[in-house]
Protein backbone atom coordinates (compact mmCIF):
# COMPACT_ATOMS: atom_id res chain seq x y z
CA UNK A 1 0.00 0.00 0.00
CA UNK A 2 1.35 3.22 -0.93
CA UNK A 3 1.90 5.55 1.91
CA UNK A 4 -0.17 8.50 1.74
CA UNK A 5 0.44 10.10 5.52
CA UNK A 6 -1.71 13.39 4.93
CA UNK A 7 -4.35 11.36 3.31
CA UNK A 8 -4.33 8.73 5.97
CA UNK A 9 -4.32 11.87 9.08
CA UNK A 10 -7.03 13.30 7.68
CA UNK A 11 -9.60 10.53 7.36
CA UNK A 12 -9.01 9.82 10.92
CA UNK A 13 -10.43 13.76 12.41
CA UNK A 14 -12.26 12.42 15.25
CA UNK A 15 -14.87 15.42 14.98
CA UNK A 16 -16.93 14.83 12.19
CA UNK A 17 -18.34 18.51 11.69
CA UNK A 18 -14.70 20.30 12.69
CA UNK A 19 -14.65 24.10 10.80
CA UNK A 20 -11.64 25.32 11.73
CA UNK A 21 -7.97 26.68 10.06
CA UNK A 22 -6.31 23.66 11.08
CA UNK A 23 -8.74 21.12 9.52
CA UNK A 24 -8.44 22.96 6.47
CA UNK A 25 -4.77 22.28 6.23
CA UNK A 26 -5.03 19.03 6.75
CA UNK A 27 -7.36 18.92 3.81
CA UNK A 28 -5.05 21.13 1.95
CA UNK A 29 -2.37 18.58 2.25
CA UNK A 30 -4.88 15.72 1.83
CA UNK A 31 -5.89 16.93 -1.23
CA UNK A 32 -2.56 17.74 -2.67
CA UNK A 33 -1.38 14.33 -1.65
CA UNK A 34 -3.72 12.25 -2.95
CA UNK A 35 -3.88 14.23 -6.85
CA UNK A 36 -0.44 14.18 -6.73
CA UNK A 37 -0.99 9.80 -6.34
CA UNK A 38 -3.47 9.46 -9.11
CA UNK A 39 -1.17 12.00 -11.39
CA UNK A 40 1.56 8.46 -10.83
CA UNK A 41 -1.20 6.01 -10.48
CA UNK A 42 -4.46 6.06 -12.31
CA UNK A 43 -4.01 6.07 -16.17
CA UNK A 44 -4.86 9.55 -17.85
CA UNK A 45 -5.04 11.31 -15.54
CA UNK A 46 -2.66 13.79 -14.85
CA UNK A 47 -3.18 14.32 -18.80
CA UNK A 48 -7.21 15.03 -18.05
CA UNK A 49 -5.56 17.72 -15.61
CA UNK A 50 -3.56 19.27 -18.00
CA UNK A 51 -5.70 19.11 -20.82
CA UNK A 52 -7.72 21.49 -17.79
CA UNK A 53 -5.69 23.91 -17.38
CA UNK A 54 -4.01 22.56 -14.20
CA UNK A 55 -0.38 21.21 -14.37
CA UNK A 56 0.90 18.37 -11.78
CA UNK A 57 3.51 21.19 -10.40
CA UNK A 58 0.11 23.28 -10.03
CA UNK A 59 -1.12 21.07 -7.51
CA UNK A 60 1.67 22.10 -4.81
CA UNK A 61 0.30 25.45 -4.73
CA UNK A 62 -3.82 24.54 -5.20
CA UNK A 63 -5.96 25.83 -1.98
CA UNK A 64 -9.38 26.51 -4.08
CA UNK A 65 -10.14 23.08 -4.68
CA UNK A 66 -13.62 24.37 -7.07
CA UNK A 67 -10.61 24.82 -8.91
CA UNK A 68 -9.24 20.92 -9.38
CA UNK A 69 -10.80 19.64 -12.81
CA UNK A 70 -14.06 17.54 -11.51
CA UNK A 71 -15.23 14.08 -13.11
CA UNK A 72 -19.12 14.07 -13.78
CA UNK A 73 -20.80 10.80 -11.64
CA UNK A 74 -22.79 10.15 -14.91
CA UNK A 75 -19.60 8.97 -16.70
CA UNK A 76 -18.91 6.16 -14.28
CA UNK A 77 -21.97 4.74 -15.75
CA UNK A 78 -19.83 4.50 -19.22
CA UNK A 79 -16.48 3.60 -17.84
CA UNK A 80 -14.79 2.02 -14.77
CA UNK A 81 -11.90 4.18 -14.38
CA UNK A 82 -9.07 2.87 -11.81
CA UNK A 83 -5.77 3.10 -10.38
CA UNK A 84 -3.56 0.09 -9.59
CA UNK A 85 -5.13 -0.55 -6.53
CA UNK A 86 -8.62 -0.22 -8.03
CA UNK A 87 -7.69 -3.83 -10.09
CA UNK A 88 -8.77 -6.28 -7.90
CA UNK A 89 -10.64 -3.98 -5.68
CA UNK A 90 -14.34 -4.40 -4.04
CA UNK A 91 -16.93 -3.54 -6.72
CA UNK A 92 -20.20 -1.64 -6.30
CA UNK A 93 -22.98 -0.54 -8.36
CA UNK A 94 -25.71 2.10 -8.20
CA UNK A 95 -29.46 0.64 -8.58
CA UNK A 96 -29.55 1.17 -12.03
CA UNK A 97 -33.09 1.84 -12.24
CA UNK A 98 -32.96 3.63 -15.38
CA UNK A 99 -31.22 0.96 -17.11
CA UNK A 100 -27.74 2.56 -16.90
CA UNK A 101 -25.56 1.94 -13.52
CA UNK A 102 -22.58 2.76 -12.72
CA UNK A 103 -19.51 0.99 -11.08
CA UNK A 104 -17.24 1.54 -8.44
CA UNK A 105 -14.37 -0.18 -7.15
CA UNK A 106 -13.25 0.50 -3.46
CA UNK A 107 -9.76 -1.00 -2.15
CA UNK A 108 -9.51 -1.04 1.48
CA UNK A 109 -8.17 2.27 2.11
CA UNK A 110 -11.02 4.08 0.62
CA UNK A 111 -13.79 1.50 1.81
CA UNK A 112 -12.49 1.86 5.20
CA UNK A 113 -12.15 5.72 5.40
CA UNK A 114 -15.57 5.96 4.11
CA UNK A 115 -17.19 3.83 6.80
CA UNK A 116 -15.08 5.46 9.32
CA UNK A 117 -17.20 8.73 8.72
CA UNK A 118 -20.51 6.63 9.17
CA UNK A 119 -19.00 5.70 12.11
CA UNK A 120 -18.28 9.18 13.74
CA UNK A 121 -21.28 10.71 12.48
CA UNK A 122 -23.48 7.48 14.33
CA UNK A 123 -21.66 8.57 17.26
CA UNK A 124 -21.62 12.13 17.07
CA UNK A 125 -25.75 11.86 16.88
CA UNK A 126 -25.74 9.10 19.79
CA UNK A 127 -27.55 6.21 17.52
CA UNK A 128 -24.74 4.05 17.91
CA UNK A 129 -25.96 1.46 20.77
CA UNK A 130 -24.14 -2.02 20.80
CA UNK A 131 -26.33 -2.56 24.26
CA UNK A 132 -29.51 -2.36 22.71
CA UNK A 133 -30.53 -5.09 20.48
CA UNK A 134 -33.25 -3.50 17.67
CA UNK A 135 -35.24 -5.21 14.94
CA UNK A 136 -34.48 -4.00 11.59
CA UNK A 137 -36.78 -3.32 8.67
CA UNK A 138 -34.70 -2.80 5.44
CA UNK A 139 -36.35 -0.95 2.75
CA UNK A 140 -33.71 -2.52 -0.20
CA UNK A 141 -32.90 -5.52 -1.51
CA UNK A 142 -33.27 -8.83 0.24
CA UNK A 143 -29.73 -10.55 -0.49
CA UNK A 144 -29.28 -13.52 -2.70
CA UNK A 145 -25.76 -14.33 -3.35
CA UNK A 146 -23.12 -11.86 -3.16
CA UNK A 147 -24.11 -8.18 -2.27
CA UNK A 148 -23.35 -5.86 -5.43
CA UNK A 149 -25.26 -2.67 -5.03
CA UNK A 150 -24.45 0.04 -3.11
CA UNK A 151 -27.93 0.54 -1.38
CA UNK A 152 -27.83 -2.80 0.00
CA UNK A 153 -24.69 -3.00 1.20
CA UNK A 154 -24.82 0.29 2.99
CA UNK A 155 -28.11 -0.78 4.72
CA UNK A 156 -26.17 -4.14 5.62
CA UNK A 157 -23.29 -1.87 7.16
CA UNK A 158 -25.93 0.17 9.28
CA UNK A 159 -26.79 -2.93 11.31
CA UNK A 160 -23.62 -2.68 13.05
CA UNK A 161 -24.42 0.36 15.37
CA UNK A 162 -26.94 -1.68 17.51
CA UNK A 163 -26.96 -6.23 17.83
CA UNK A 164 -29.79 -7.22 15.68
CA UNK A 165 -32.51 -9.14 17.08
CA UNK A 166 -34.14 -9.98 13.66
CA UNK A 167 -34.42 -8.64 9.81
CA UNK A 168 -36.88 -7.98 7.47
CA UNK A 169 -37.00 -6.79 3.66
CA UNK A 170 -39.48 -4.44 2.22
CA UNK A 171 -37.88 -5.45 -1.64
CA UNK A 172 -38.20 -9.56 -1.22
CA UNK A 173 -36.46 -11.81 -3.55
CA UNK A 174 -39.28 -14.24 -5.55
CA UNK A 175 -36.24 -16.32 -7.48
CA UNK A 176 -35.56 -13.73 -10.66
CA UNK A 177 -35.77 -10.50 -9.08
CA UNK A 178 -36.61 -8.39 -6.27
CA UNK A 179 -40.49 -7.18 -5.81
CA UNK A 180 -41.93 -4.65 -3.00
CA UNK A 181 -43.72 -6.87 -0.29
CA UNK A 182 -46.22 -4.09 1.12
CA UNK A 183 -48.29 -6.60 2.87
CA UNK A 184 -45.52 -8.48 4.19
CA UNK A 185 -43.98 -4.94 5.86
CA UNK A 186 -47.22 -4.46 7.64
CA UNK A 187 -47.25 -7.56 9.28
CA UNK A 188 -43.47 -6.81 10.13
CA UNK A 189 -44.20 -3.22 11.91
CA UNK A 190 -47.01 -5.04 13.66
CA UNK A 191 -44.81 -7.64 15.03
CA UNK A 192 -41.77 -5.27 15.86
CA UNK A 193 -44.63 -3.12 17.71
CA UNK A 194 -45.95 -5.92 20.02
CA UNK A 195 -42.70 -7.00 20.97
CA UNK A 196 -41.55 -3.60 21.93
CA UNK A 197 -37.80 -3.39 20.71
CA UNK A 198 -36.35 -0.17 19.11
CA UNK A 199 -36.82 -0.34 15.53
CA UNK A 200 -34.13 1.17 12.93
CA UNK A 201 -35.80 1.27 9.65
CA UNK A 202 -33.16 1.74 6.57
CA UNK A 203 -33.63 2.21 2.73
CA UNK A 204 -35.59 3.82 -0.27
CA UNK A 205 -38.39 6.58 1.24
CA UNK A 206 -40.73 5.25 -1.52
CA UNK A 207 -41.36 2.37 -0.11
CA UNK A 208 -41.79 3.56 3.17
CA UNK A 209 -44.69 6.07 2.12
CA UNK A 210 -46.18 3.17 -0.23
CA UNK A 211 -46.26 1.58 3.72
CA UNK A 212 -48.36 3.93 5.42
CA UNK A 213 -51.13 4.87 2.62
CA UNK A 214 -51.56 1.05 2.76
CA UNK A 215 -52.14 1.62 5.88
CA UNK A 216 -53.99 4.11 5.70
CA UNK A 217 -56.03 2.74 3.16
CA UNK A 218 -56.69 -0.51 4.87
CA UNK A 219 -58.05 1.39 7.72
CA UNK A 220 -55.08 -0.23 10.02
CA UNK A 221 -55.01 1.74 13.64
CA UNK A 222 -51.74 3.55 14.29
CA UNK A 223 -48.85 1.64 15.80
CA UNK A 224 -46.73 2.65 18.47
CA UNK A 225 -43.07 1.74 18.27
CA UNK A 226 -40.50 1.99 20.68
CA UNK A 227 -39.51 5.98 21.27
CA UNK A 228 -35.83 5.30 20.63
CA UNK A 229 -36.40 3.56 17.13
CA UNK A 230 -34.92 5.33 14.07
CA UNK A 231 -35.74 5.90 10.90
CA UNK A 232 -33.15 6.57 8.20
CA UNK A 233 -33.66 7.13 4.83
CA UNK A 234 -31.20 7.08 1.37
CA UNK A 235 -31.02 6.37 -1.98
CA UNK A 236 -33.72 9.08 -3.35
CA UNK A 237 -37.26 7.94 -5.03
CA UNK A 238 -35.61 6.75 -8.20
CA UNK A 239 -38.41 5.78 -10.53
CA UNK A 240 -40.93 6.64 -8.07
CA UNK A 241 -39.78 10.40 -8.54
CA UNK A 242 -43.57 11.16 -9.90
CA UNK A 243 -45.45 9.79 -6.64
CA UNK A 244 -42.77 11.49 -3.94
CA UNK A 245 -43.20 13.93 -1.36
CA UNK A 246 -42.14 16.59 0.60
CA UNK A 247 -40.18 14.94 3.56
CA UNK A 248 -41.65 17.08 6.52
CA UNK A 249 -45.11 14.86 5.31
CA UNK A 250 -43.38 11.40 5.43
CA UNK A 251 -42.31 12.56 9.03
CA UNK A 252 -45.36 13.94 10.33
CA UNK A 253 -46.87 10.59 8.84
CA UNK A 254 -44.39 8.48 10.78
CA UNK A 255 -45.09 10.37 13.77
CA UNK A 256 -48.87 9.28 13.28
CA UNK A 257 -48.89 5.85 12.17
CA UNK A 258 -45.79 4.58 13.67
CA UNK A 259 -45.15 6.81 16.82
CA UNK A 260 -41.45 8.01 15.58
CA UNK A 261 -40.67 11.52 16.79
CA UNK A 262 -39.28 13.93 14.22
CA UNK A 263 -36.06 14.34 15.95
CA UNK A 264 -35.82 10.29 15.04
CA UNK A 265 -36.40 10.60 11.46
CA UNK A 266 -33.34 11.53 9.04
CA UNK A 267 -32.13 11.47 5.20
CA UNK A 268 -28.99 10.54 4.79
CA UNK A 269 -27.53 11.71 1.04
CA UNK A 270 -24.64 9.57 -0.76
CA UNK A 271 -23.96 7.90 -3.72
CA UNK A 272 -21.98 4.75 -5.07
CA UNK A 273 -19.60 7.33 -6.91
CA UNK A 274 -19.22 9.58 -3.62
CA UNK A 275 -20.04 7.66 -0.38
CA UNK A 276 -18.73 10.27 1.97
CA UNK A 277 -21.87 10.10 4.14
CA UNK A 278 -24.30 13.69 3.83
CA UNK A 279 -26.63 13.01 6.61
CA UNK A 280 -29.82 15.55 8.21
CA UNK A 281 -28.90 17.15 10.99
CA UNK A 282 -32.10 17.87 13.79
CA UNK A 283 -33.39 20.73 11.30
CA UNK A 284 -33.43 18.35 8.29
CA UNK A 285 -30.16 19.73 6.93
CA UNK A 286 -27.32 18.11 4.77
CA UNK A 287 -23.92 19.58 6.56
CA UNK A 288 -20.87 18.79 5.07
CA UNK A 289 -18.61 16.39 7.29
CA UNK A 290 -14.87 17.70 7.65
CA UNK A 291 -14.17 14.79 5.51
CA UNK A 292 -15.31 16.76 2.12
CA UNK A 293 -16.01 20.22 0.84
CA UNK A 294 -18.90 21.24 -1.64
CA UNK A 295 -19.30 23.63 -4.07
CA UNK A 296 -22.43 24.01 -6.60
CA UNK A 297 -22.09 24.90 -10.26
CA UNK A 298 -23.65 26.66 -12.90
CA UNK A 299 -25.38 24.30 -14.86
CA UNK A 300 -25.04 25.37 -17.90
CA UNK A 301 -21.53 26.60 -17.79
CA UNK A 302 -19.82 24.63 -14.73
CA UNK A 303 -18.85 28.42 -13.18
CA UNK A 304 -18.96 28.00 -9.41
CA UNK A 305 -22.02 29.08 -7.54
CA UNK A 306 -22.39 31.49 -4.59
CA UNK A 307 -24.81 30.78 -1.80
CA UNK A 308 -28.15 30.39 -2.81
CA UNK A 309 -27.83 30.06 -6.52
CA UNK A 310 -28.91 26.19 -7.59
CA UNK A 311 -26.81 24.66 -9.61
CA UNK A 312 -25.17 20.65 -9.55
CA UNK A 313 -23.01 19.89 -6.49
CA UNK A 314 -19.28 19.24 -6.70
CA UNK A 315 -18.18 16.95 -4.05
CA UNK A 316 -13.99 17.13 -3.08
CA UNK A 317 -13.06 14.71 -0.83
CA UNK A 318 -9.17 13.07 -0.35
CA UNK A 319 -10.13 9.81 0.56
CA UNK A 320 -10.13 7.28 -2.22
CA UNK A 321 -7.19 5.83 -3.68
CA UNK A 322 -8.75 3.19 -6.06
CA UNK A 323 -10.48 5.66 -8.35
CA UNK A 324 -9.79 8.96 -9.03
CA UNK A 325 -13.21 10.41 -7.75
CA UNK A 326 -11.68 12.59 -5.28
CA UNK A 327 -13.89 15.58 -7.62
CA UNK A 328 -16.98 14.87 -9.13
CA UNK A 329 -20.06 16.69 -9.80
CA UNK A 330 -23.33 15.00 -9.45
CA UNK A 331 -26.05 15.03 -11.33
CA UNK A 332 -28.53 16.28 -8.65
CA UNK A 333 -29.74 20.17 -8.34
CA UNK A 334 -29.20 21.80 -5.28
CA UNK A 335 -28.20 25.10 -3.13
CA UNK A 336 -25.66 25.86 -1.20
CA UNK A 337 -25.92 27.82 2.48
CA UNK A 338 -23.45 28.89 5.08
CA UNK A 339 -23.38 26.60 8.08
CA UNK A 340 -24.07 29.35 10.59
CA UNK A 341 -27.72 29.64 8.98
CA UNK A 342 -29.25 26.35 10.07
CA UNK A 343 -29.02 27.24 13.82
CA UNK A 344 -28.52 23.83 15.10
CA UNK A 345 -25.11 24.27 16.07
CA UNK A 346 -23.17 22.71 13.34
CA UNK A 347 -20.66 25.51 11.60
CA UNK A 348 -20.18 23.20 7.95
CA UNK A 349 -22.29 24.35 5.31
CA UNK A 350 -25.28 22.98 4.25
CA UNK A 351 -27.51 22.13 0.93
CA UNK A 352 -30.68 21.93 0.15
CA UNK A 353 -31.46 19.29 -2.47
CA UNK A 354 -33.89 20.28 -5.45
CA UNK A 355 -33.66 17.10 -7.29
CA UNK A 356 -31.86 15.42 -10.18
CA UNK A 357 -31.34 17.57 -13.50
CA UNK A 358 -33.15 16.29 -16.22
CA UNK A 359 -33.15 15.49 -19.97
CA UNK A 360 -31.67 19.05 -20.57
CA UNK A 361 -29.16 20.61 -22.74
CA UNK A 362 -27.52 22.17 -19.66
CA UNK A 363 -26.79 18.62 -18.25
CA UNK A 364 -25.48 17.46 -21.44
CA UNK A 365 -22.96 20.59 -21.09
CA UNK A 366 -22.19 18.96 -17.80
CA UNK A 367 -21.74 15.73 -18.76
CA UNK A 368 -19.88 16.53 -22.12
CA UNK A 369 -17.44 17.93 -19.78
CA UNK A 370 -16.32 15.14 -17.92
CA UNK A 371 -16.34 12.57 -21.05
CA UNK A 372 -13.08 15.14 -22.01
CA UNK A 373 -11.33 12.83 -20.12
CA UNK A 374 -8.82 10.51 -22.24
CA UNK A 375 -9.93 6.76 -22.52
CA UNK A 376 -6.45 4.57 -21.94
Amino acid sequence: MTALPHVDAFCAIASPYRADPECDQLFDAAMRELSTYHCAHTPGYAEWLAANGVAQHDLAQLRDWSALPPLFANYFKRRLLLSSSGEDALELTSSGTTGQKSRMRYDARSIGAAQAMVDRIFNHYGWNTPDTPCNYLLLSYEPAGAITVGTTYTDQFLCKYAPVNRVSYALRHNGHGNEFDPFGVIRTLQEFAEEGLPVRIFGFPAFLWFTLERMREMGLPPLQLHPDSLVFLGGGWKTHADQSIPKATLYQRLGEQLGIPDQRCRDGYGAVEHPVPYIECPRHRFHIPSYARAFVRHPATLATQAYGERGFLHFVSPFITSAPAHSIVVSDMATLHPGHSCGCGIETDWFELHGRAGNTKSRSCALAASELIKES
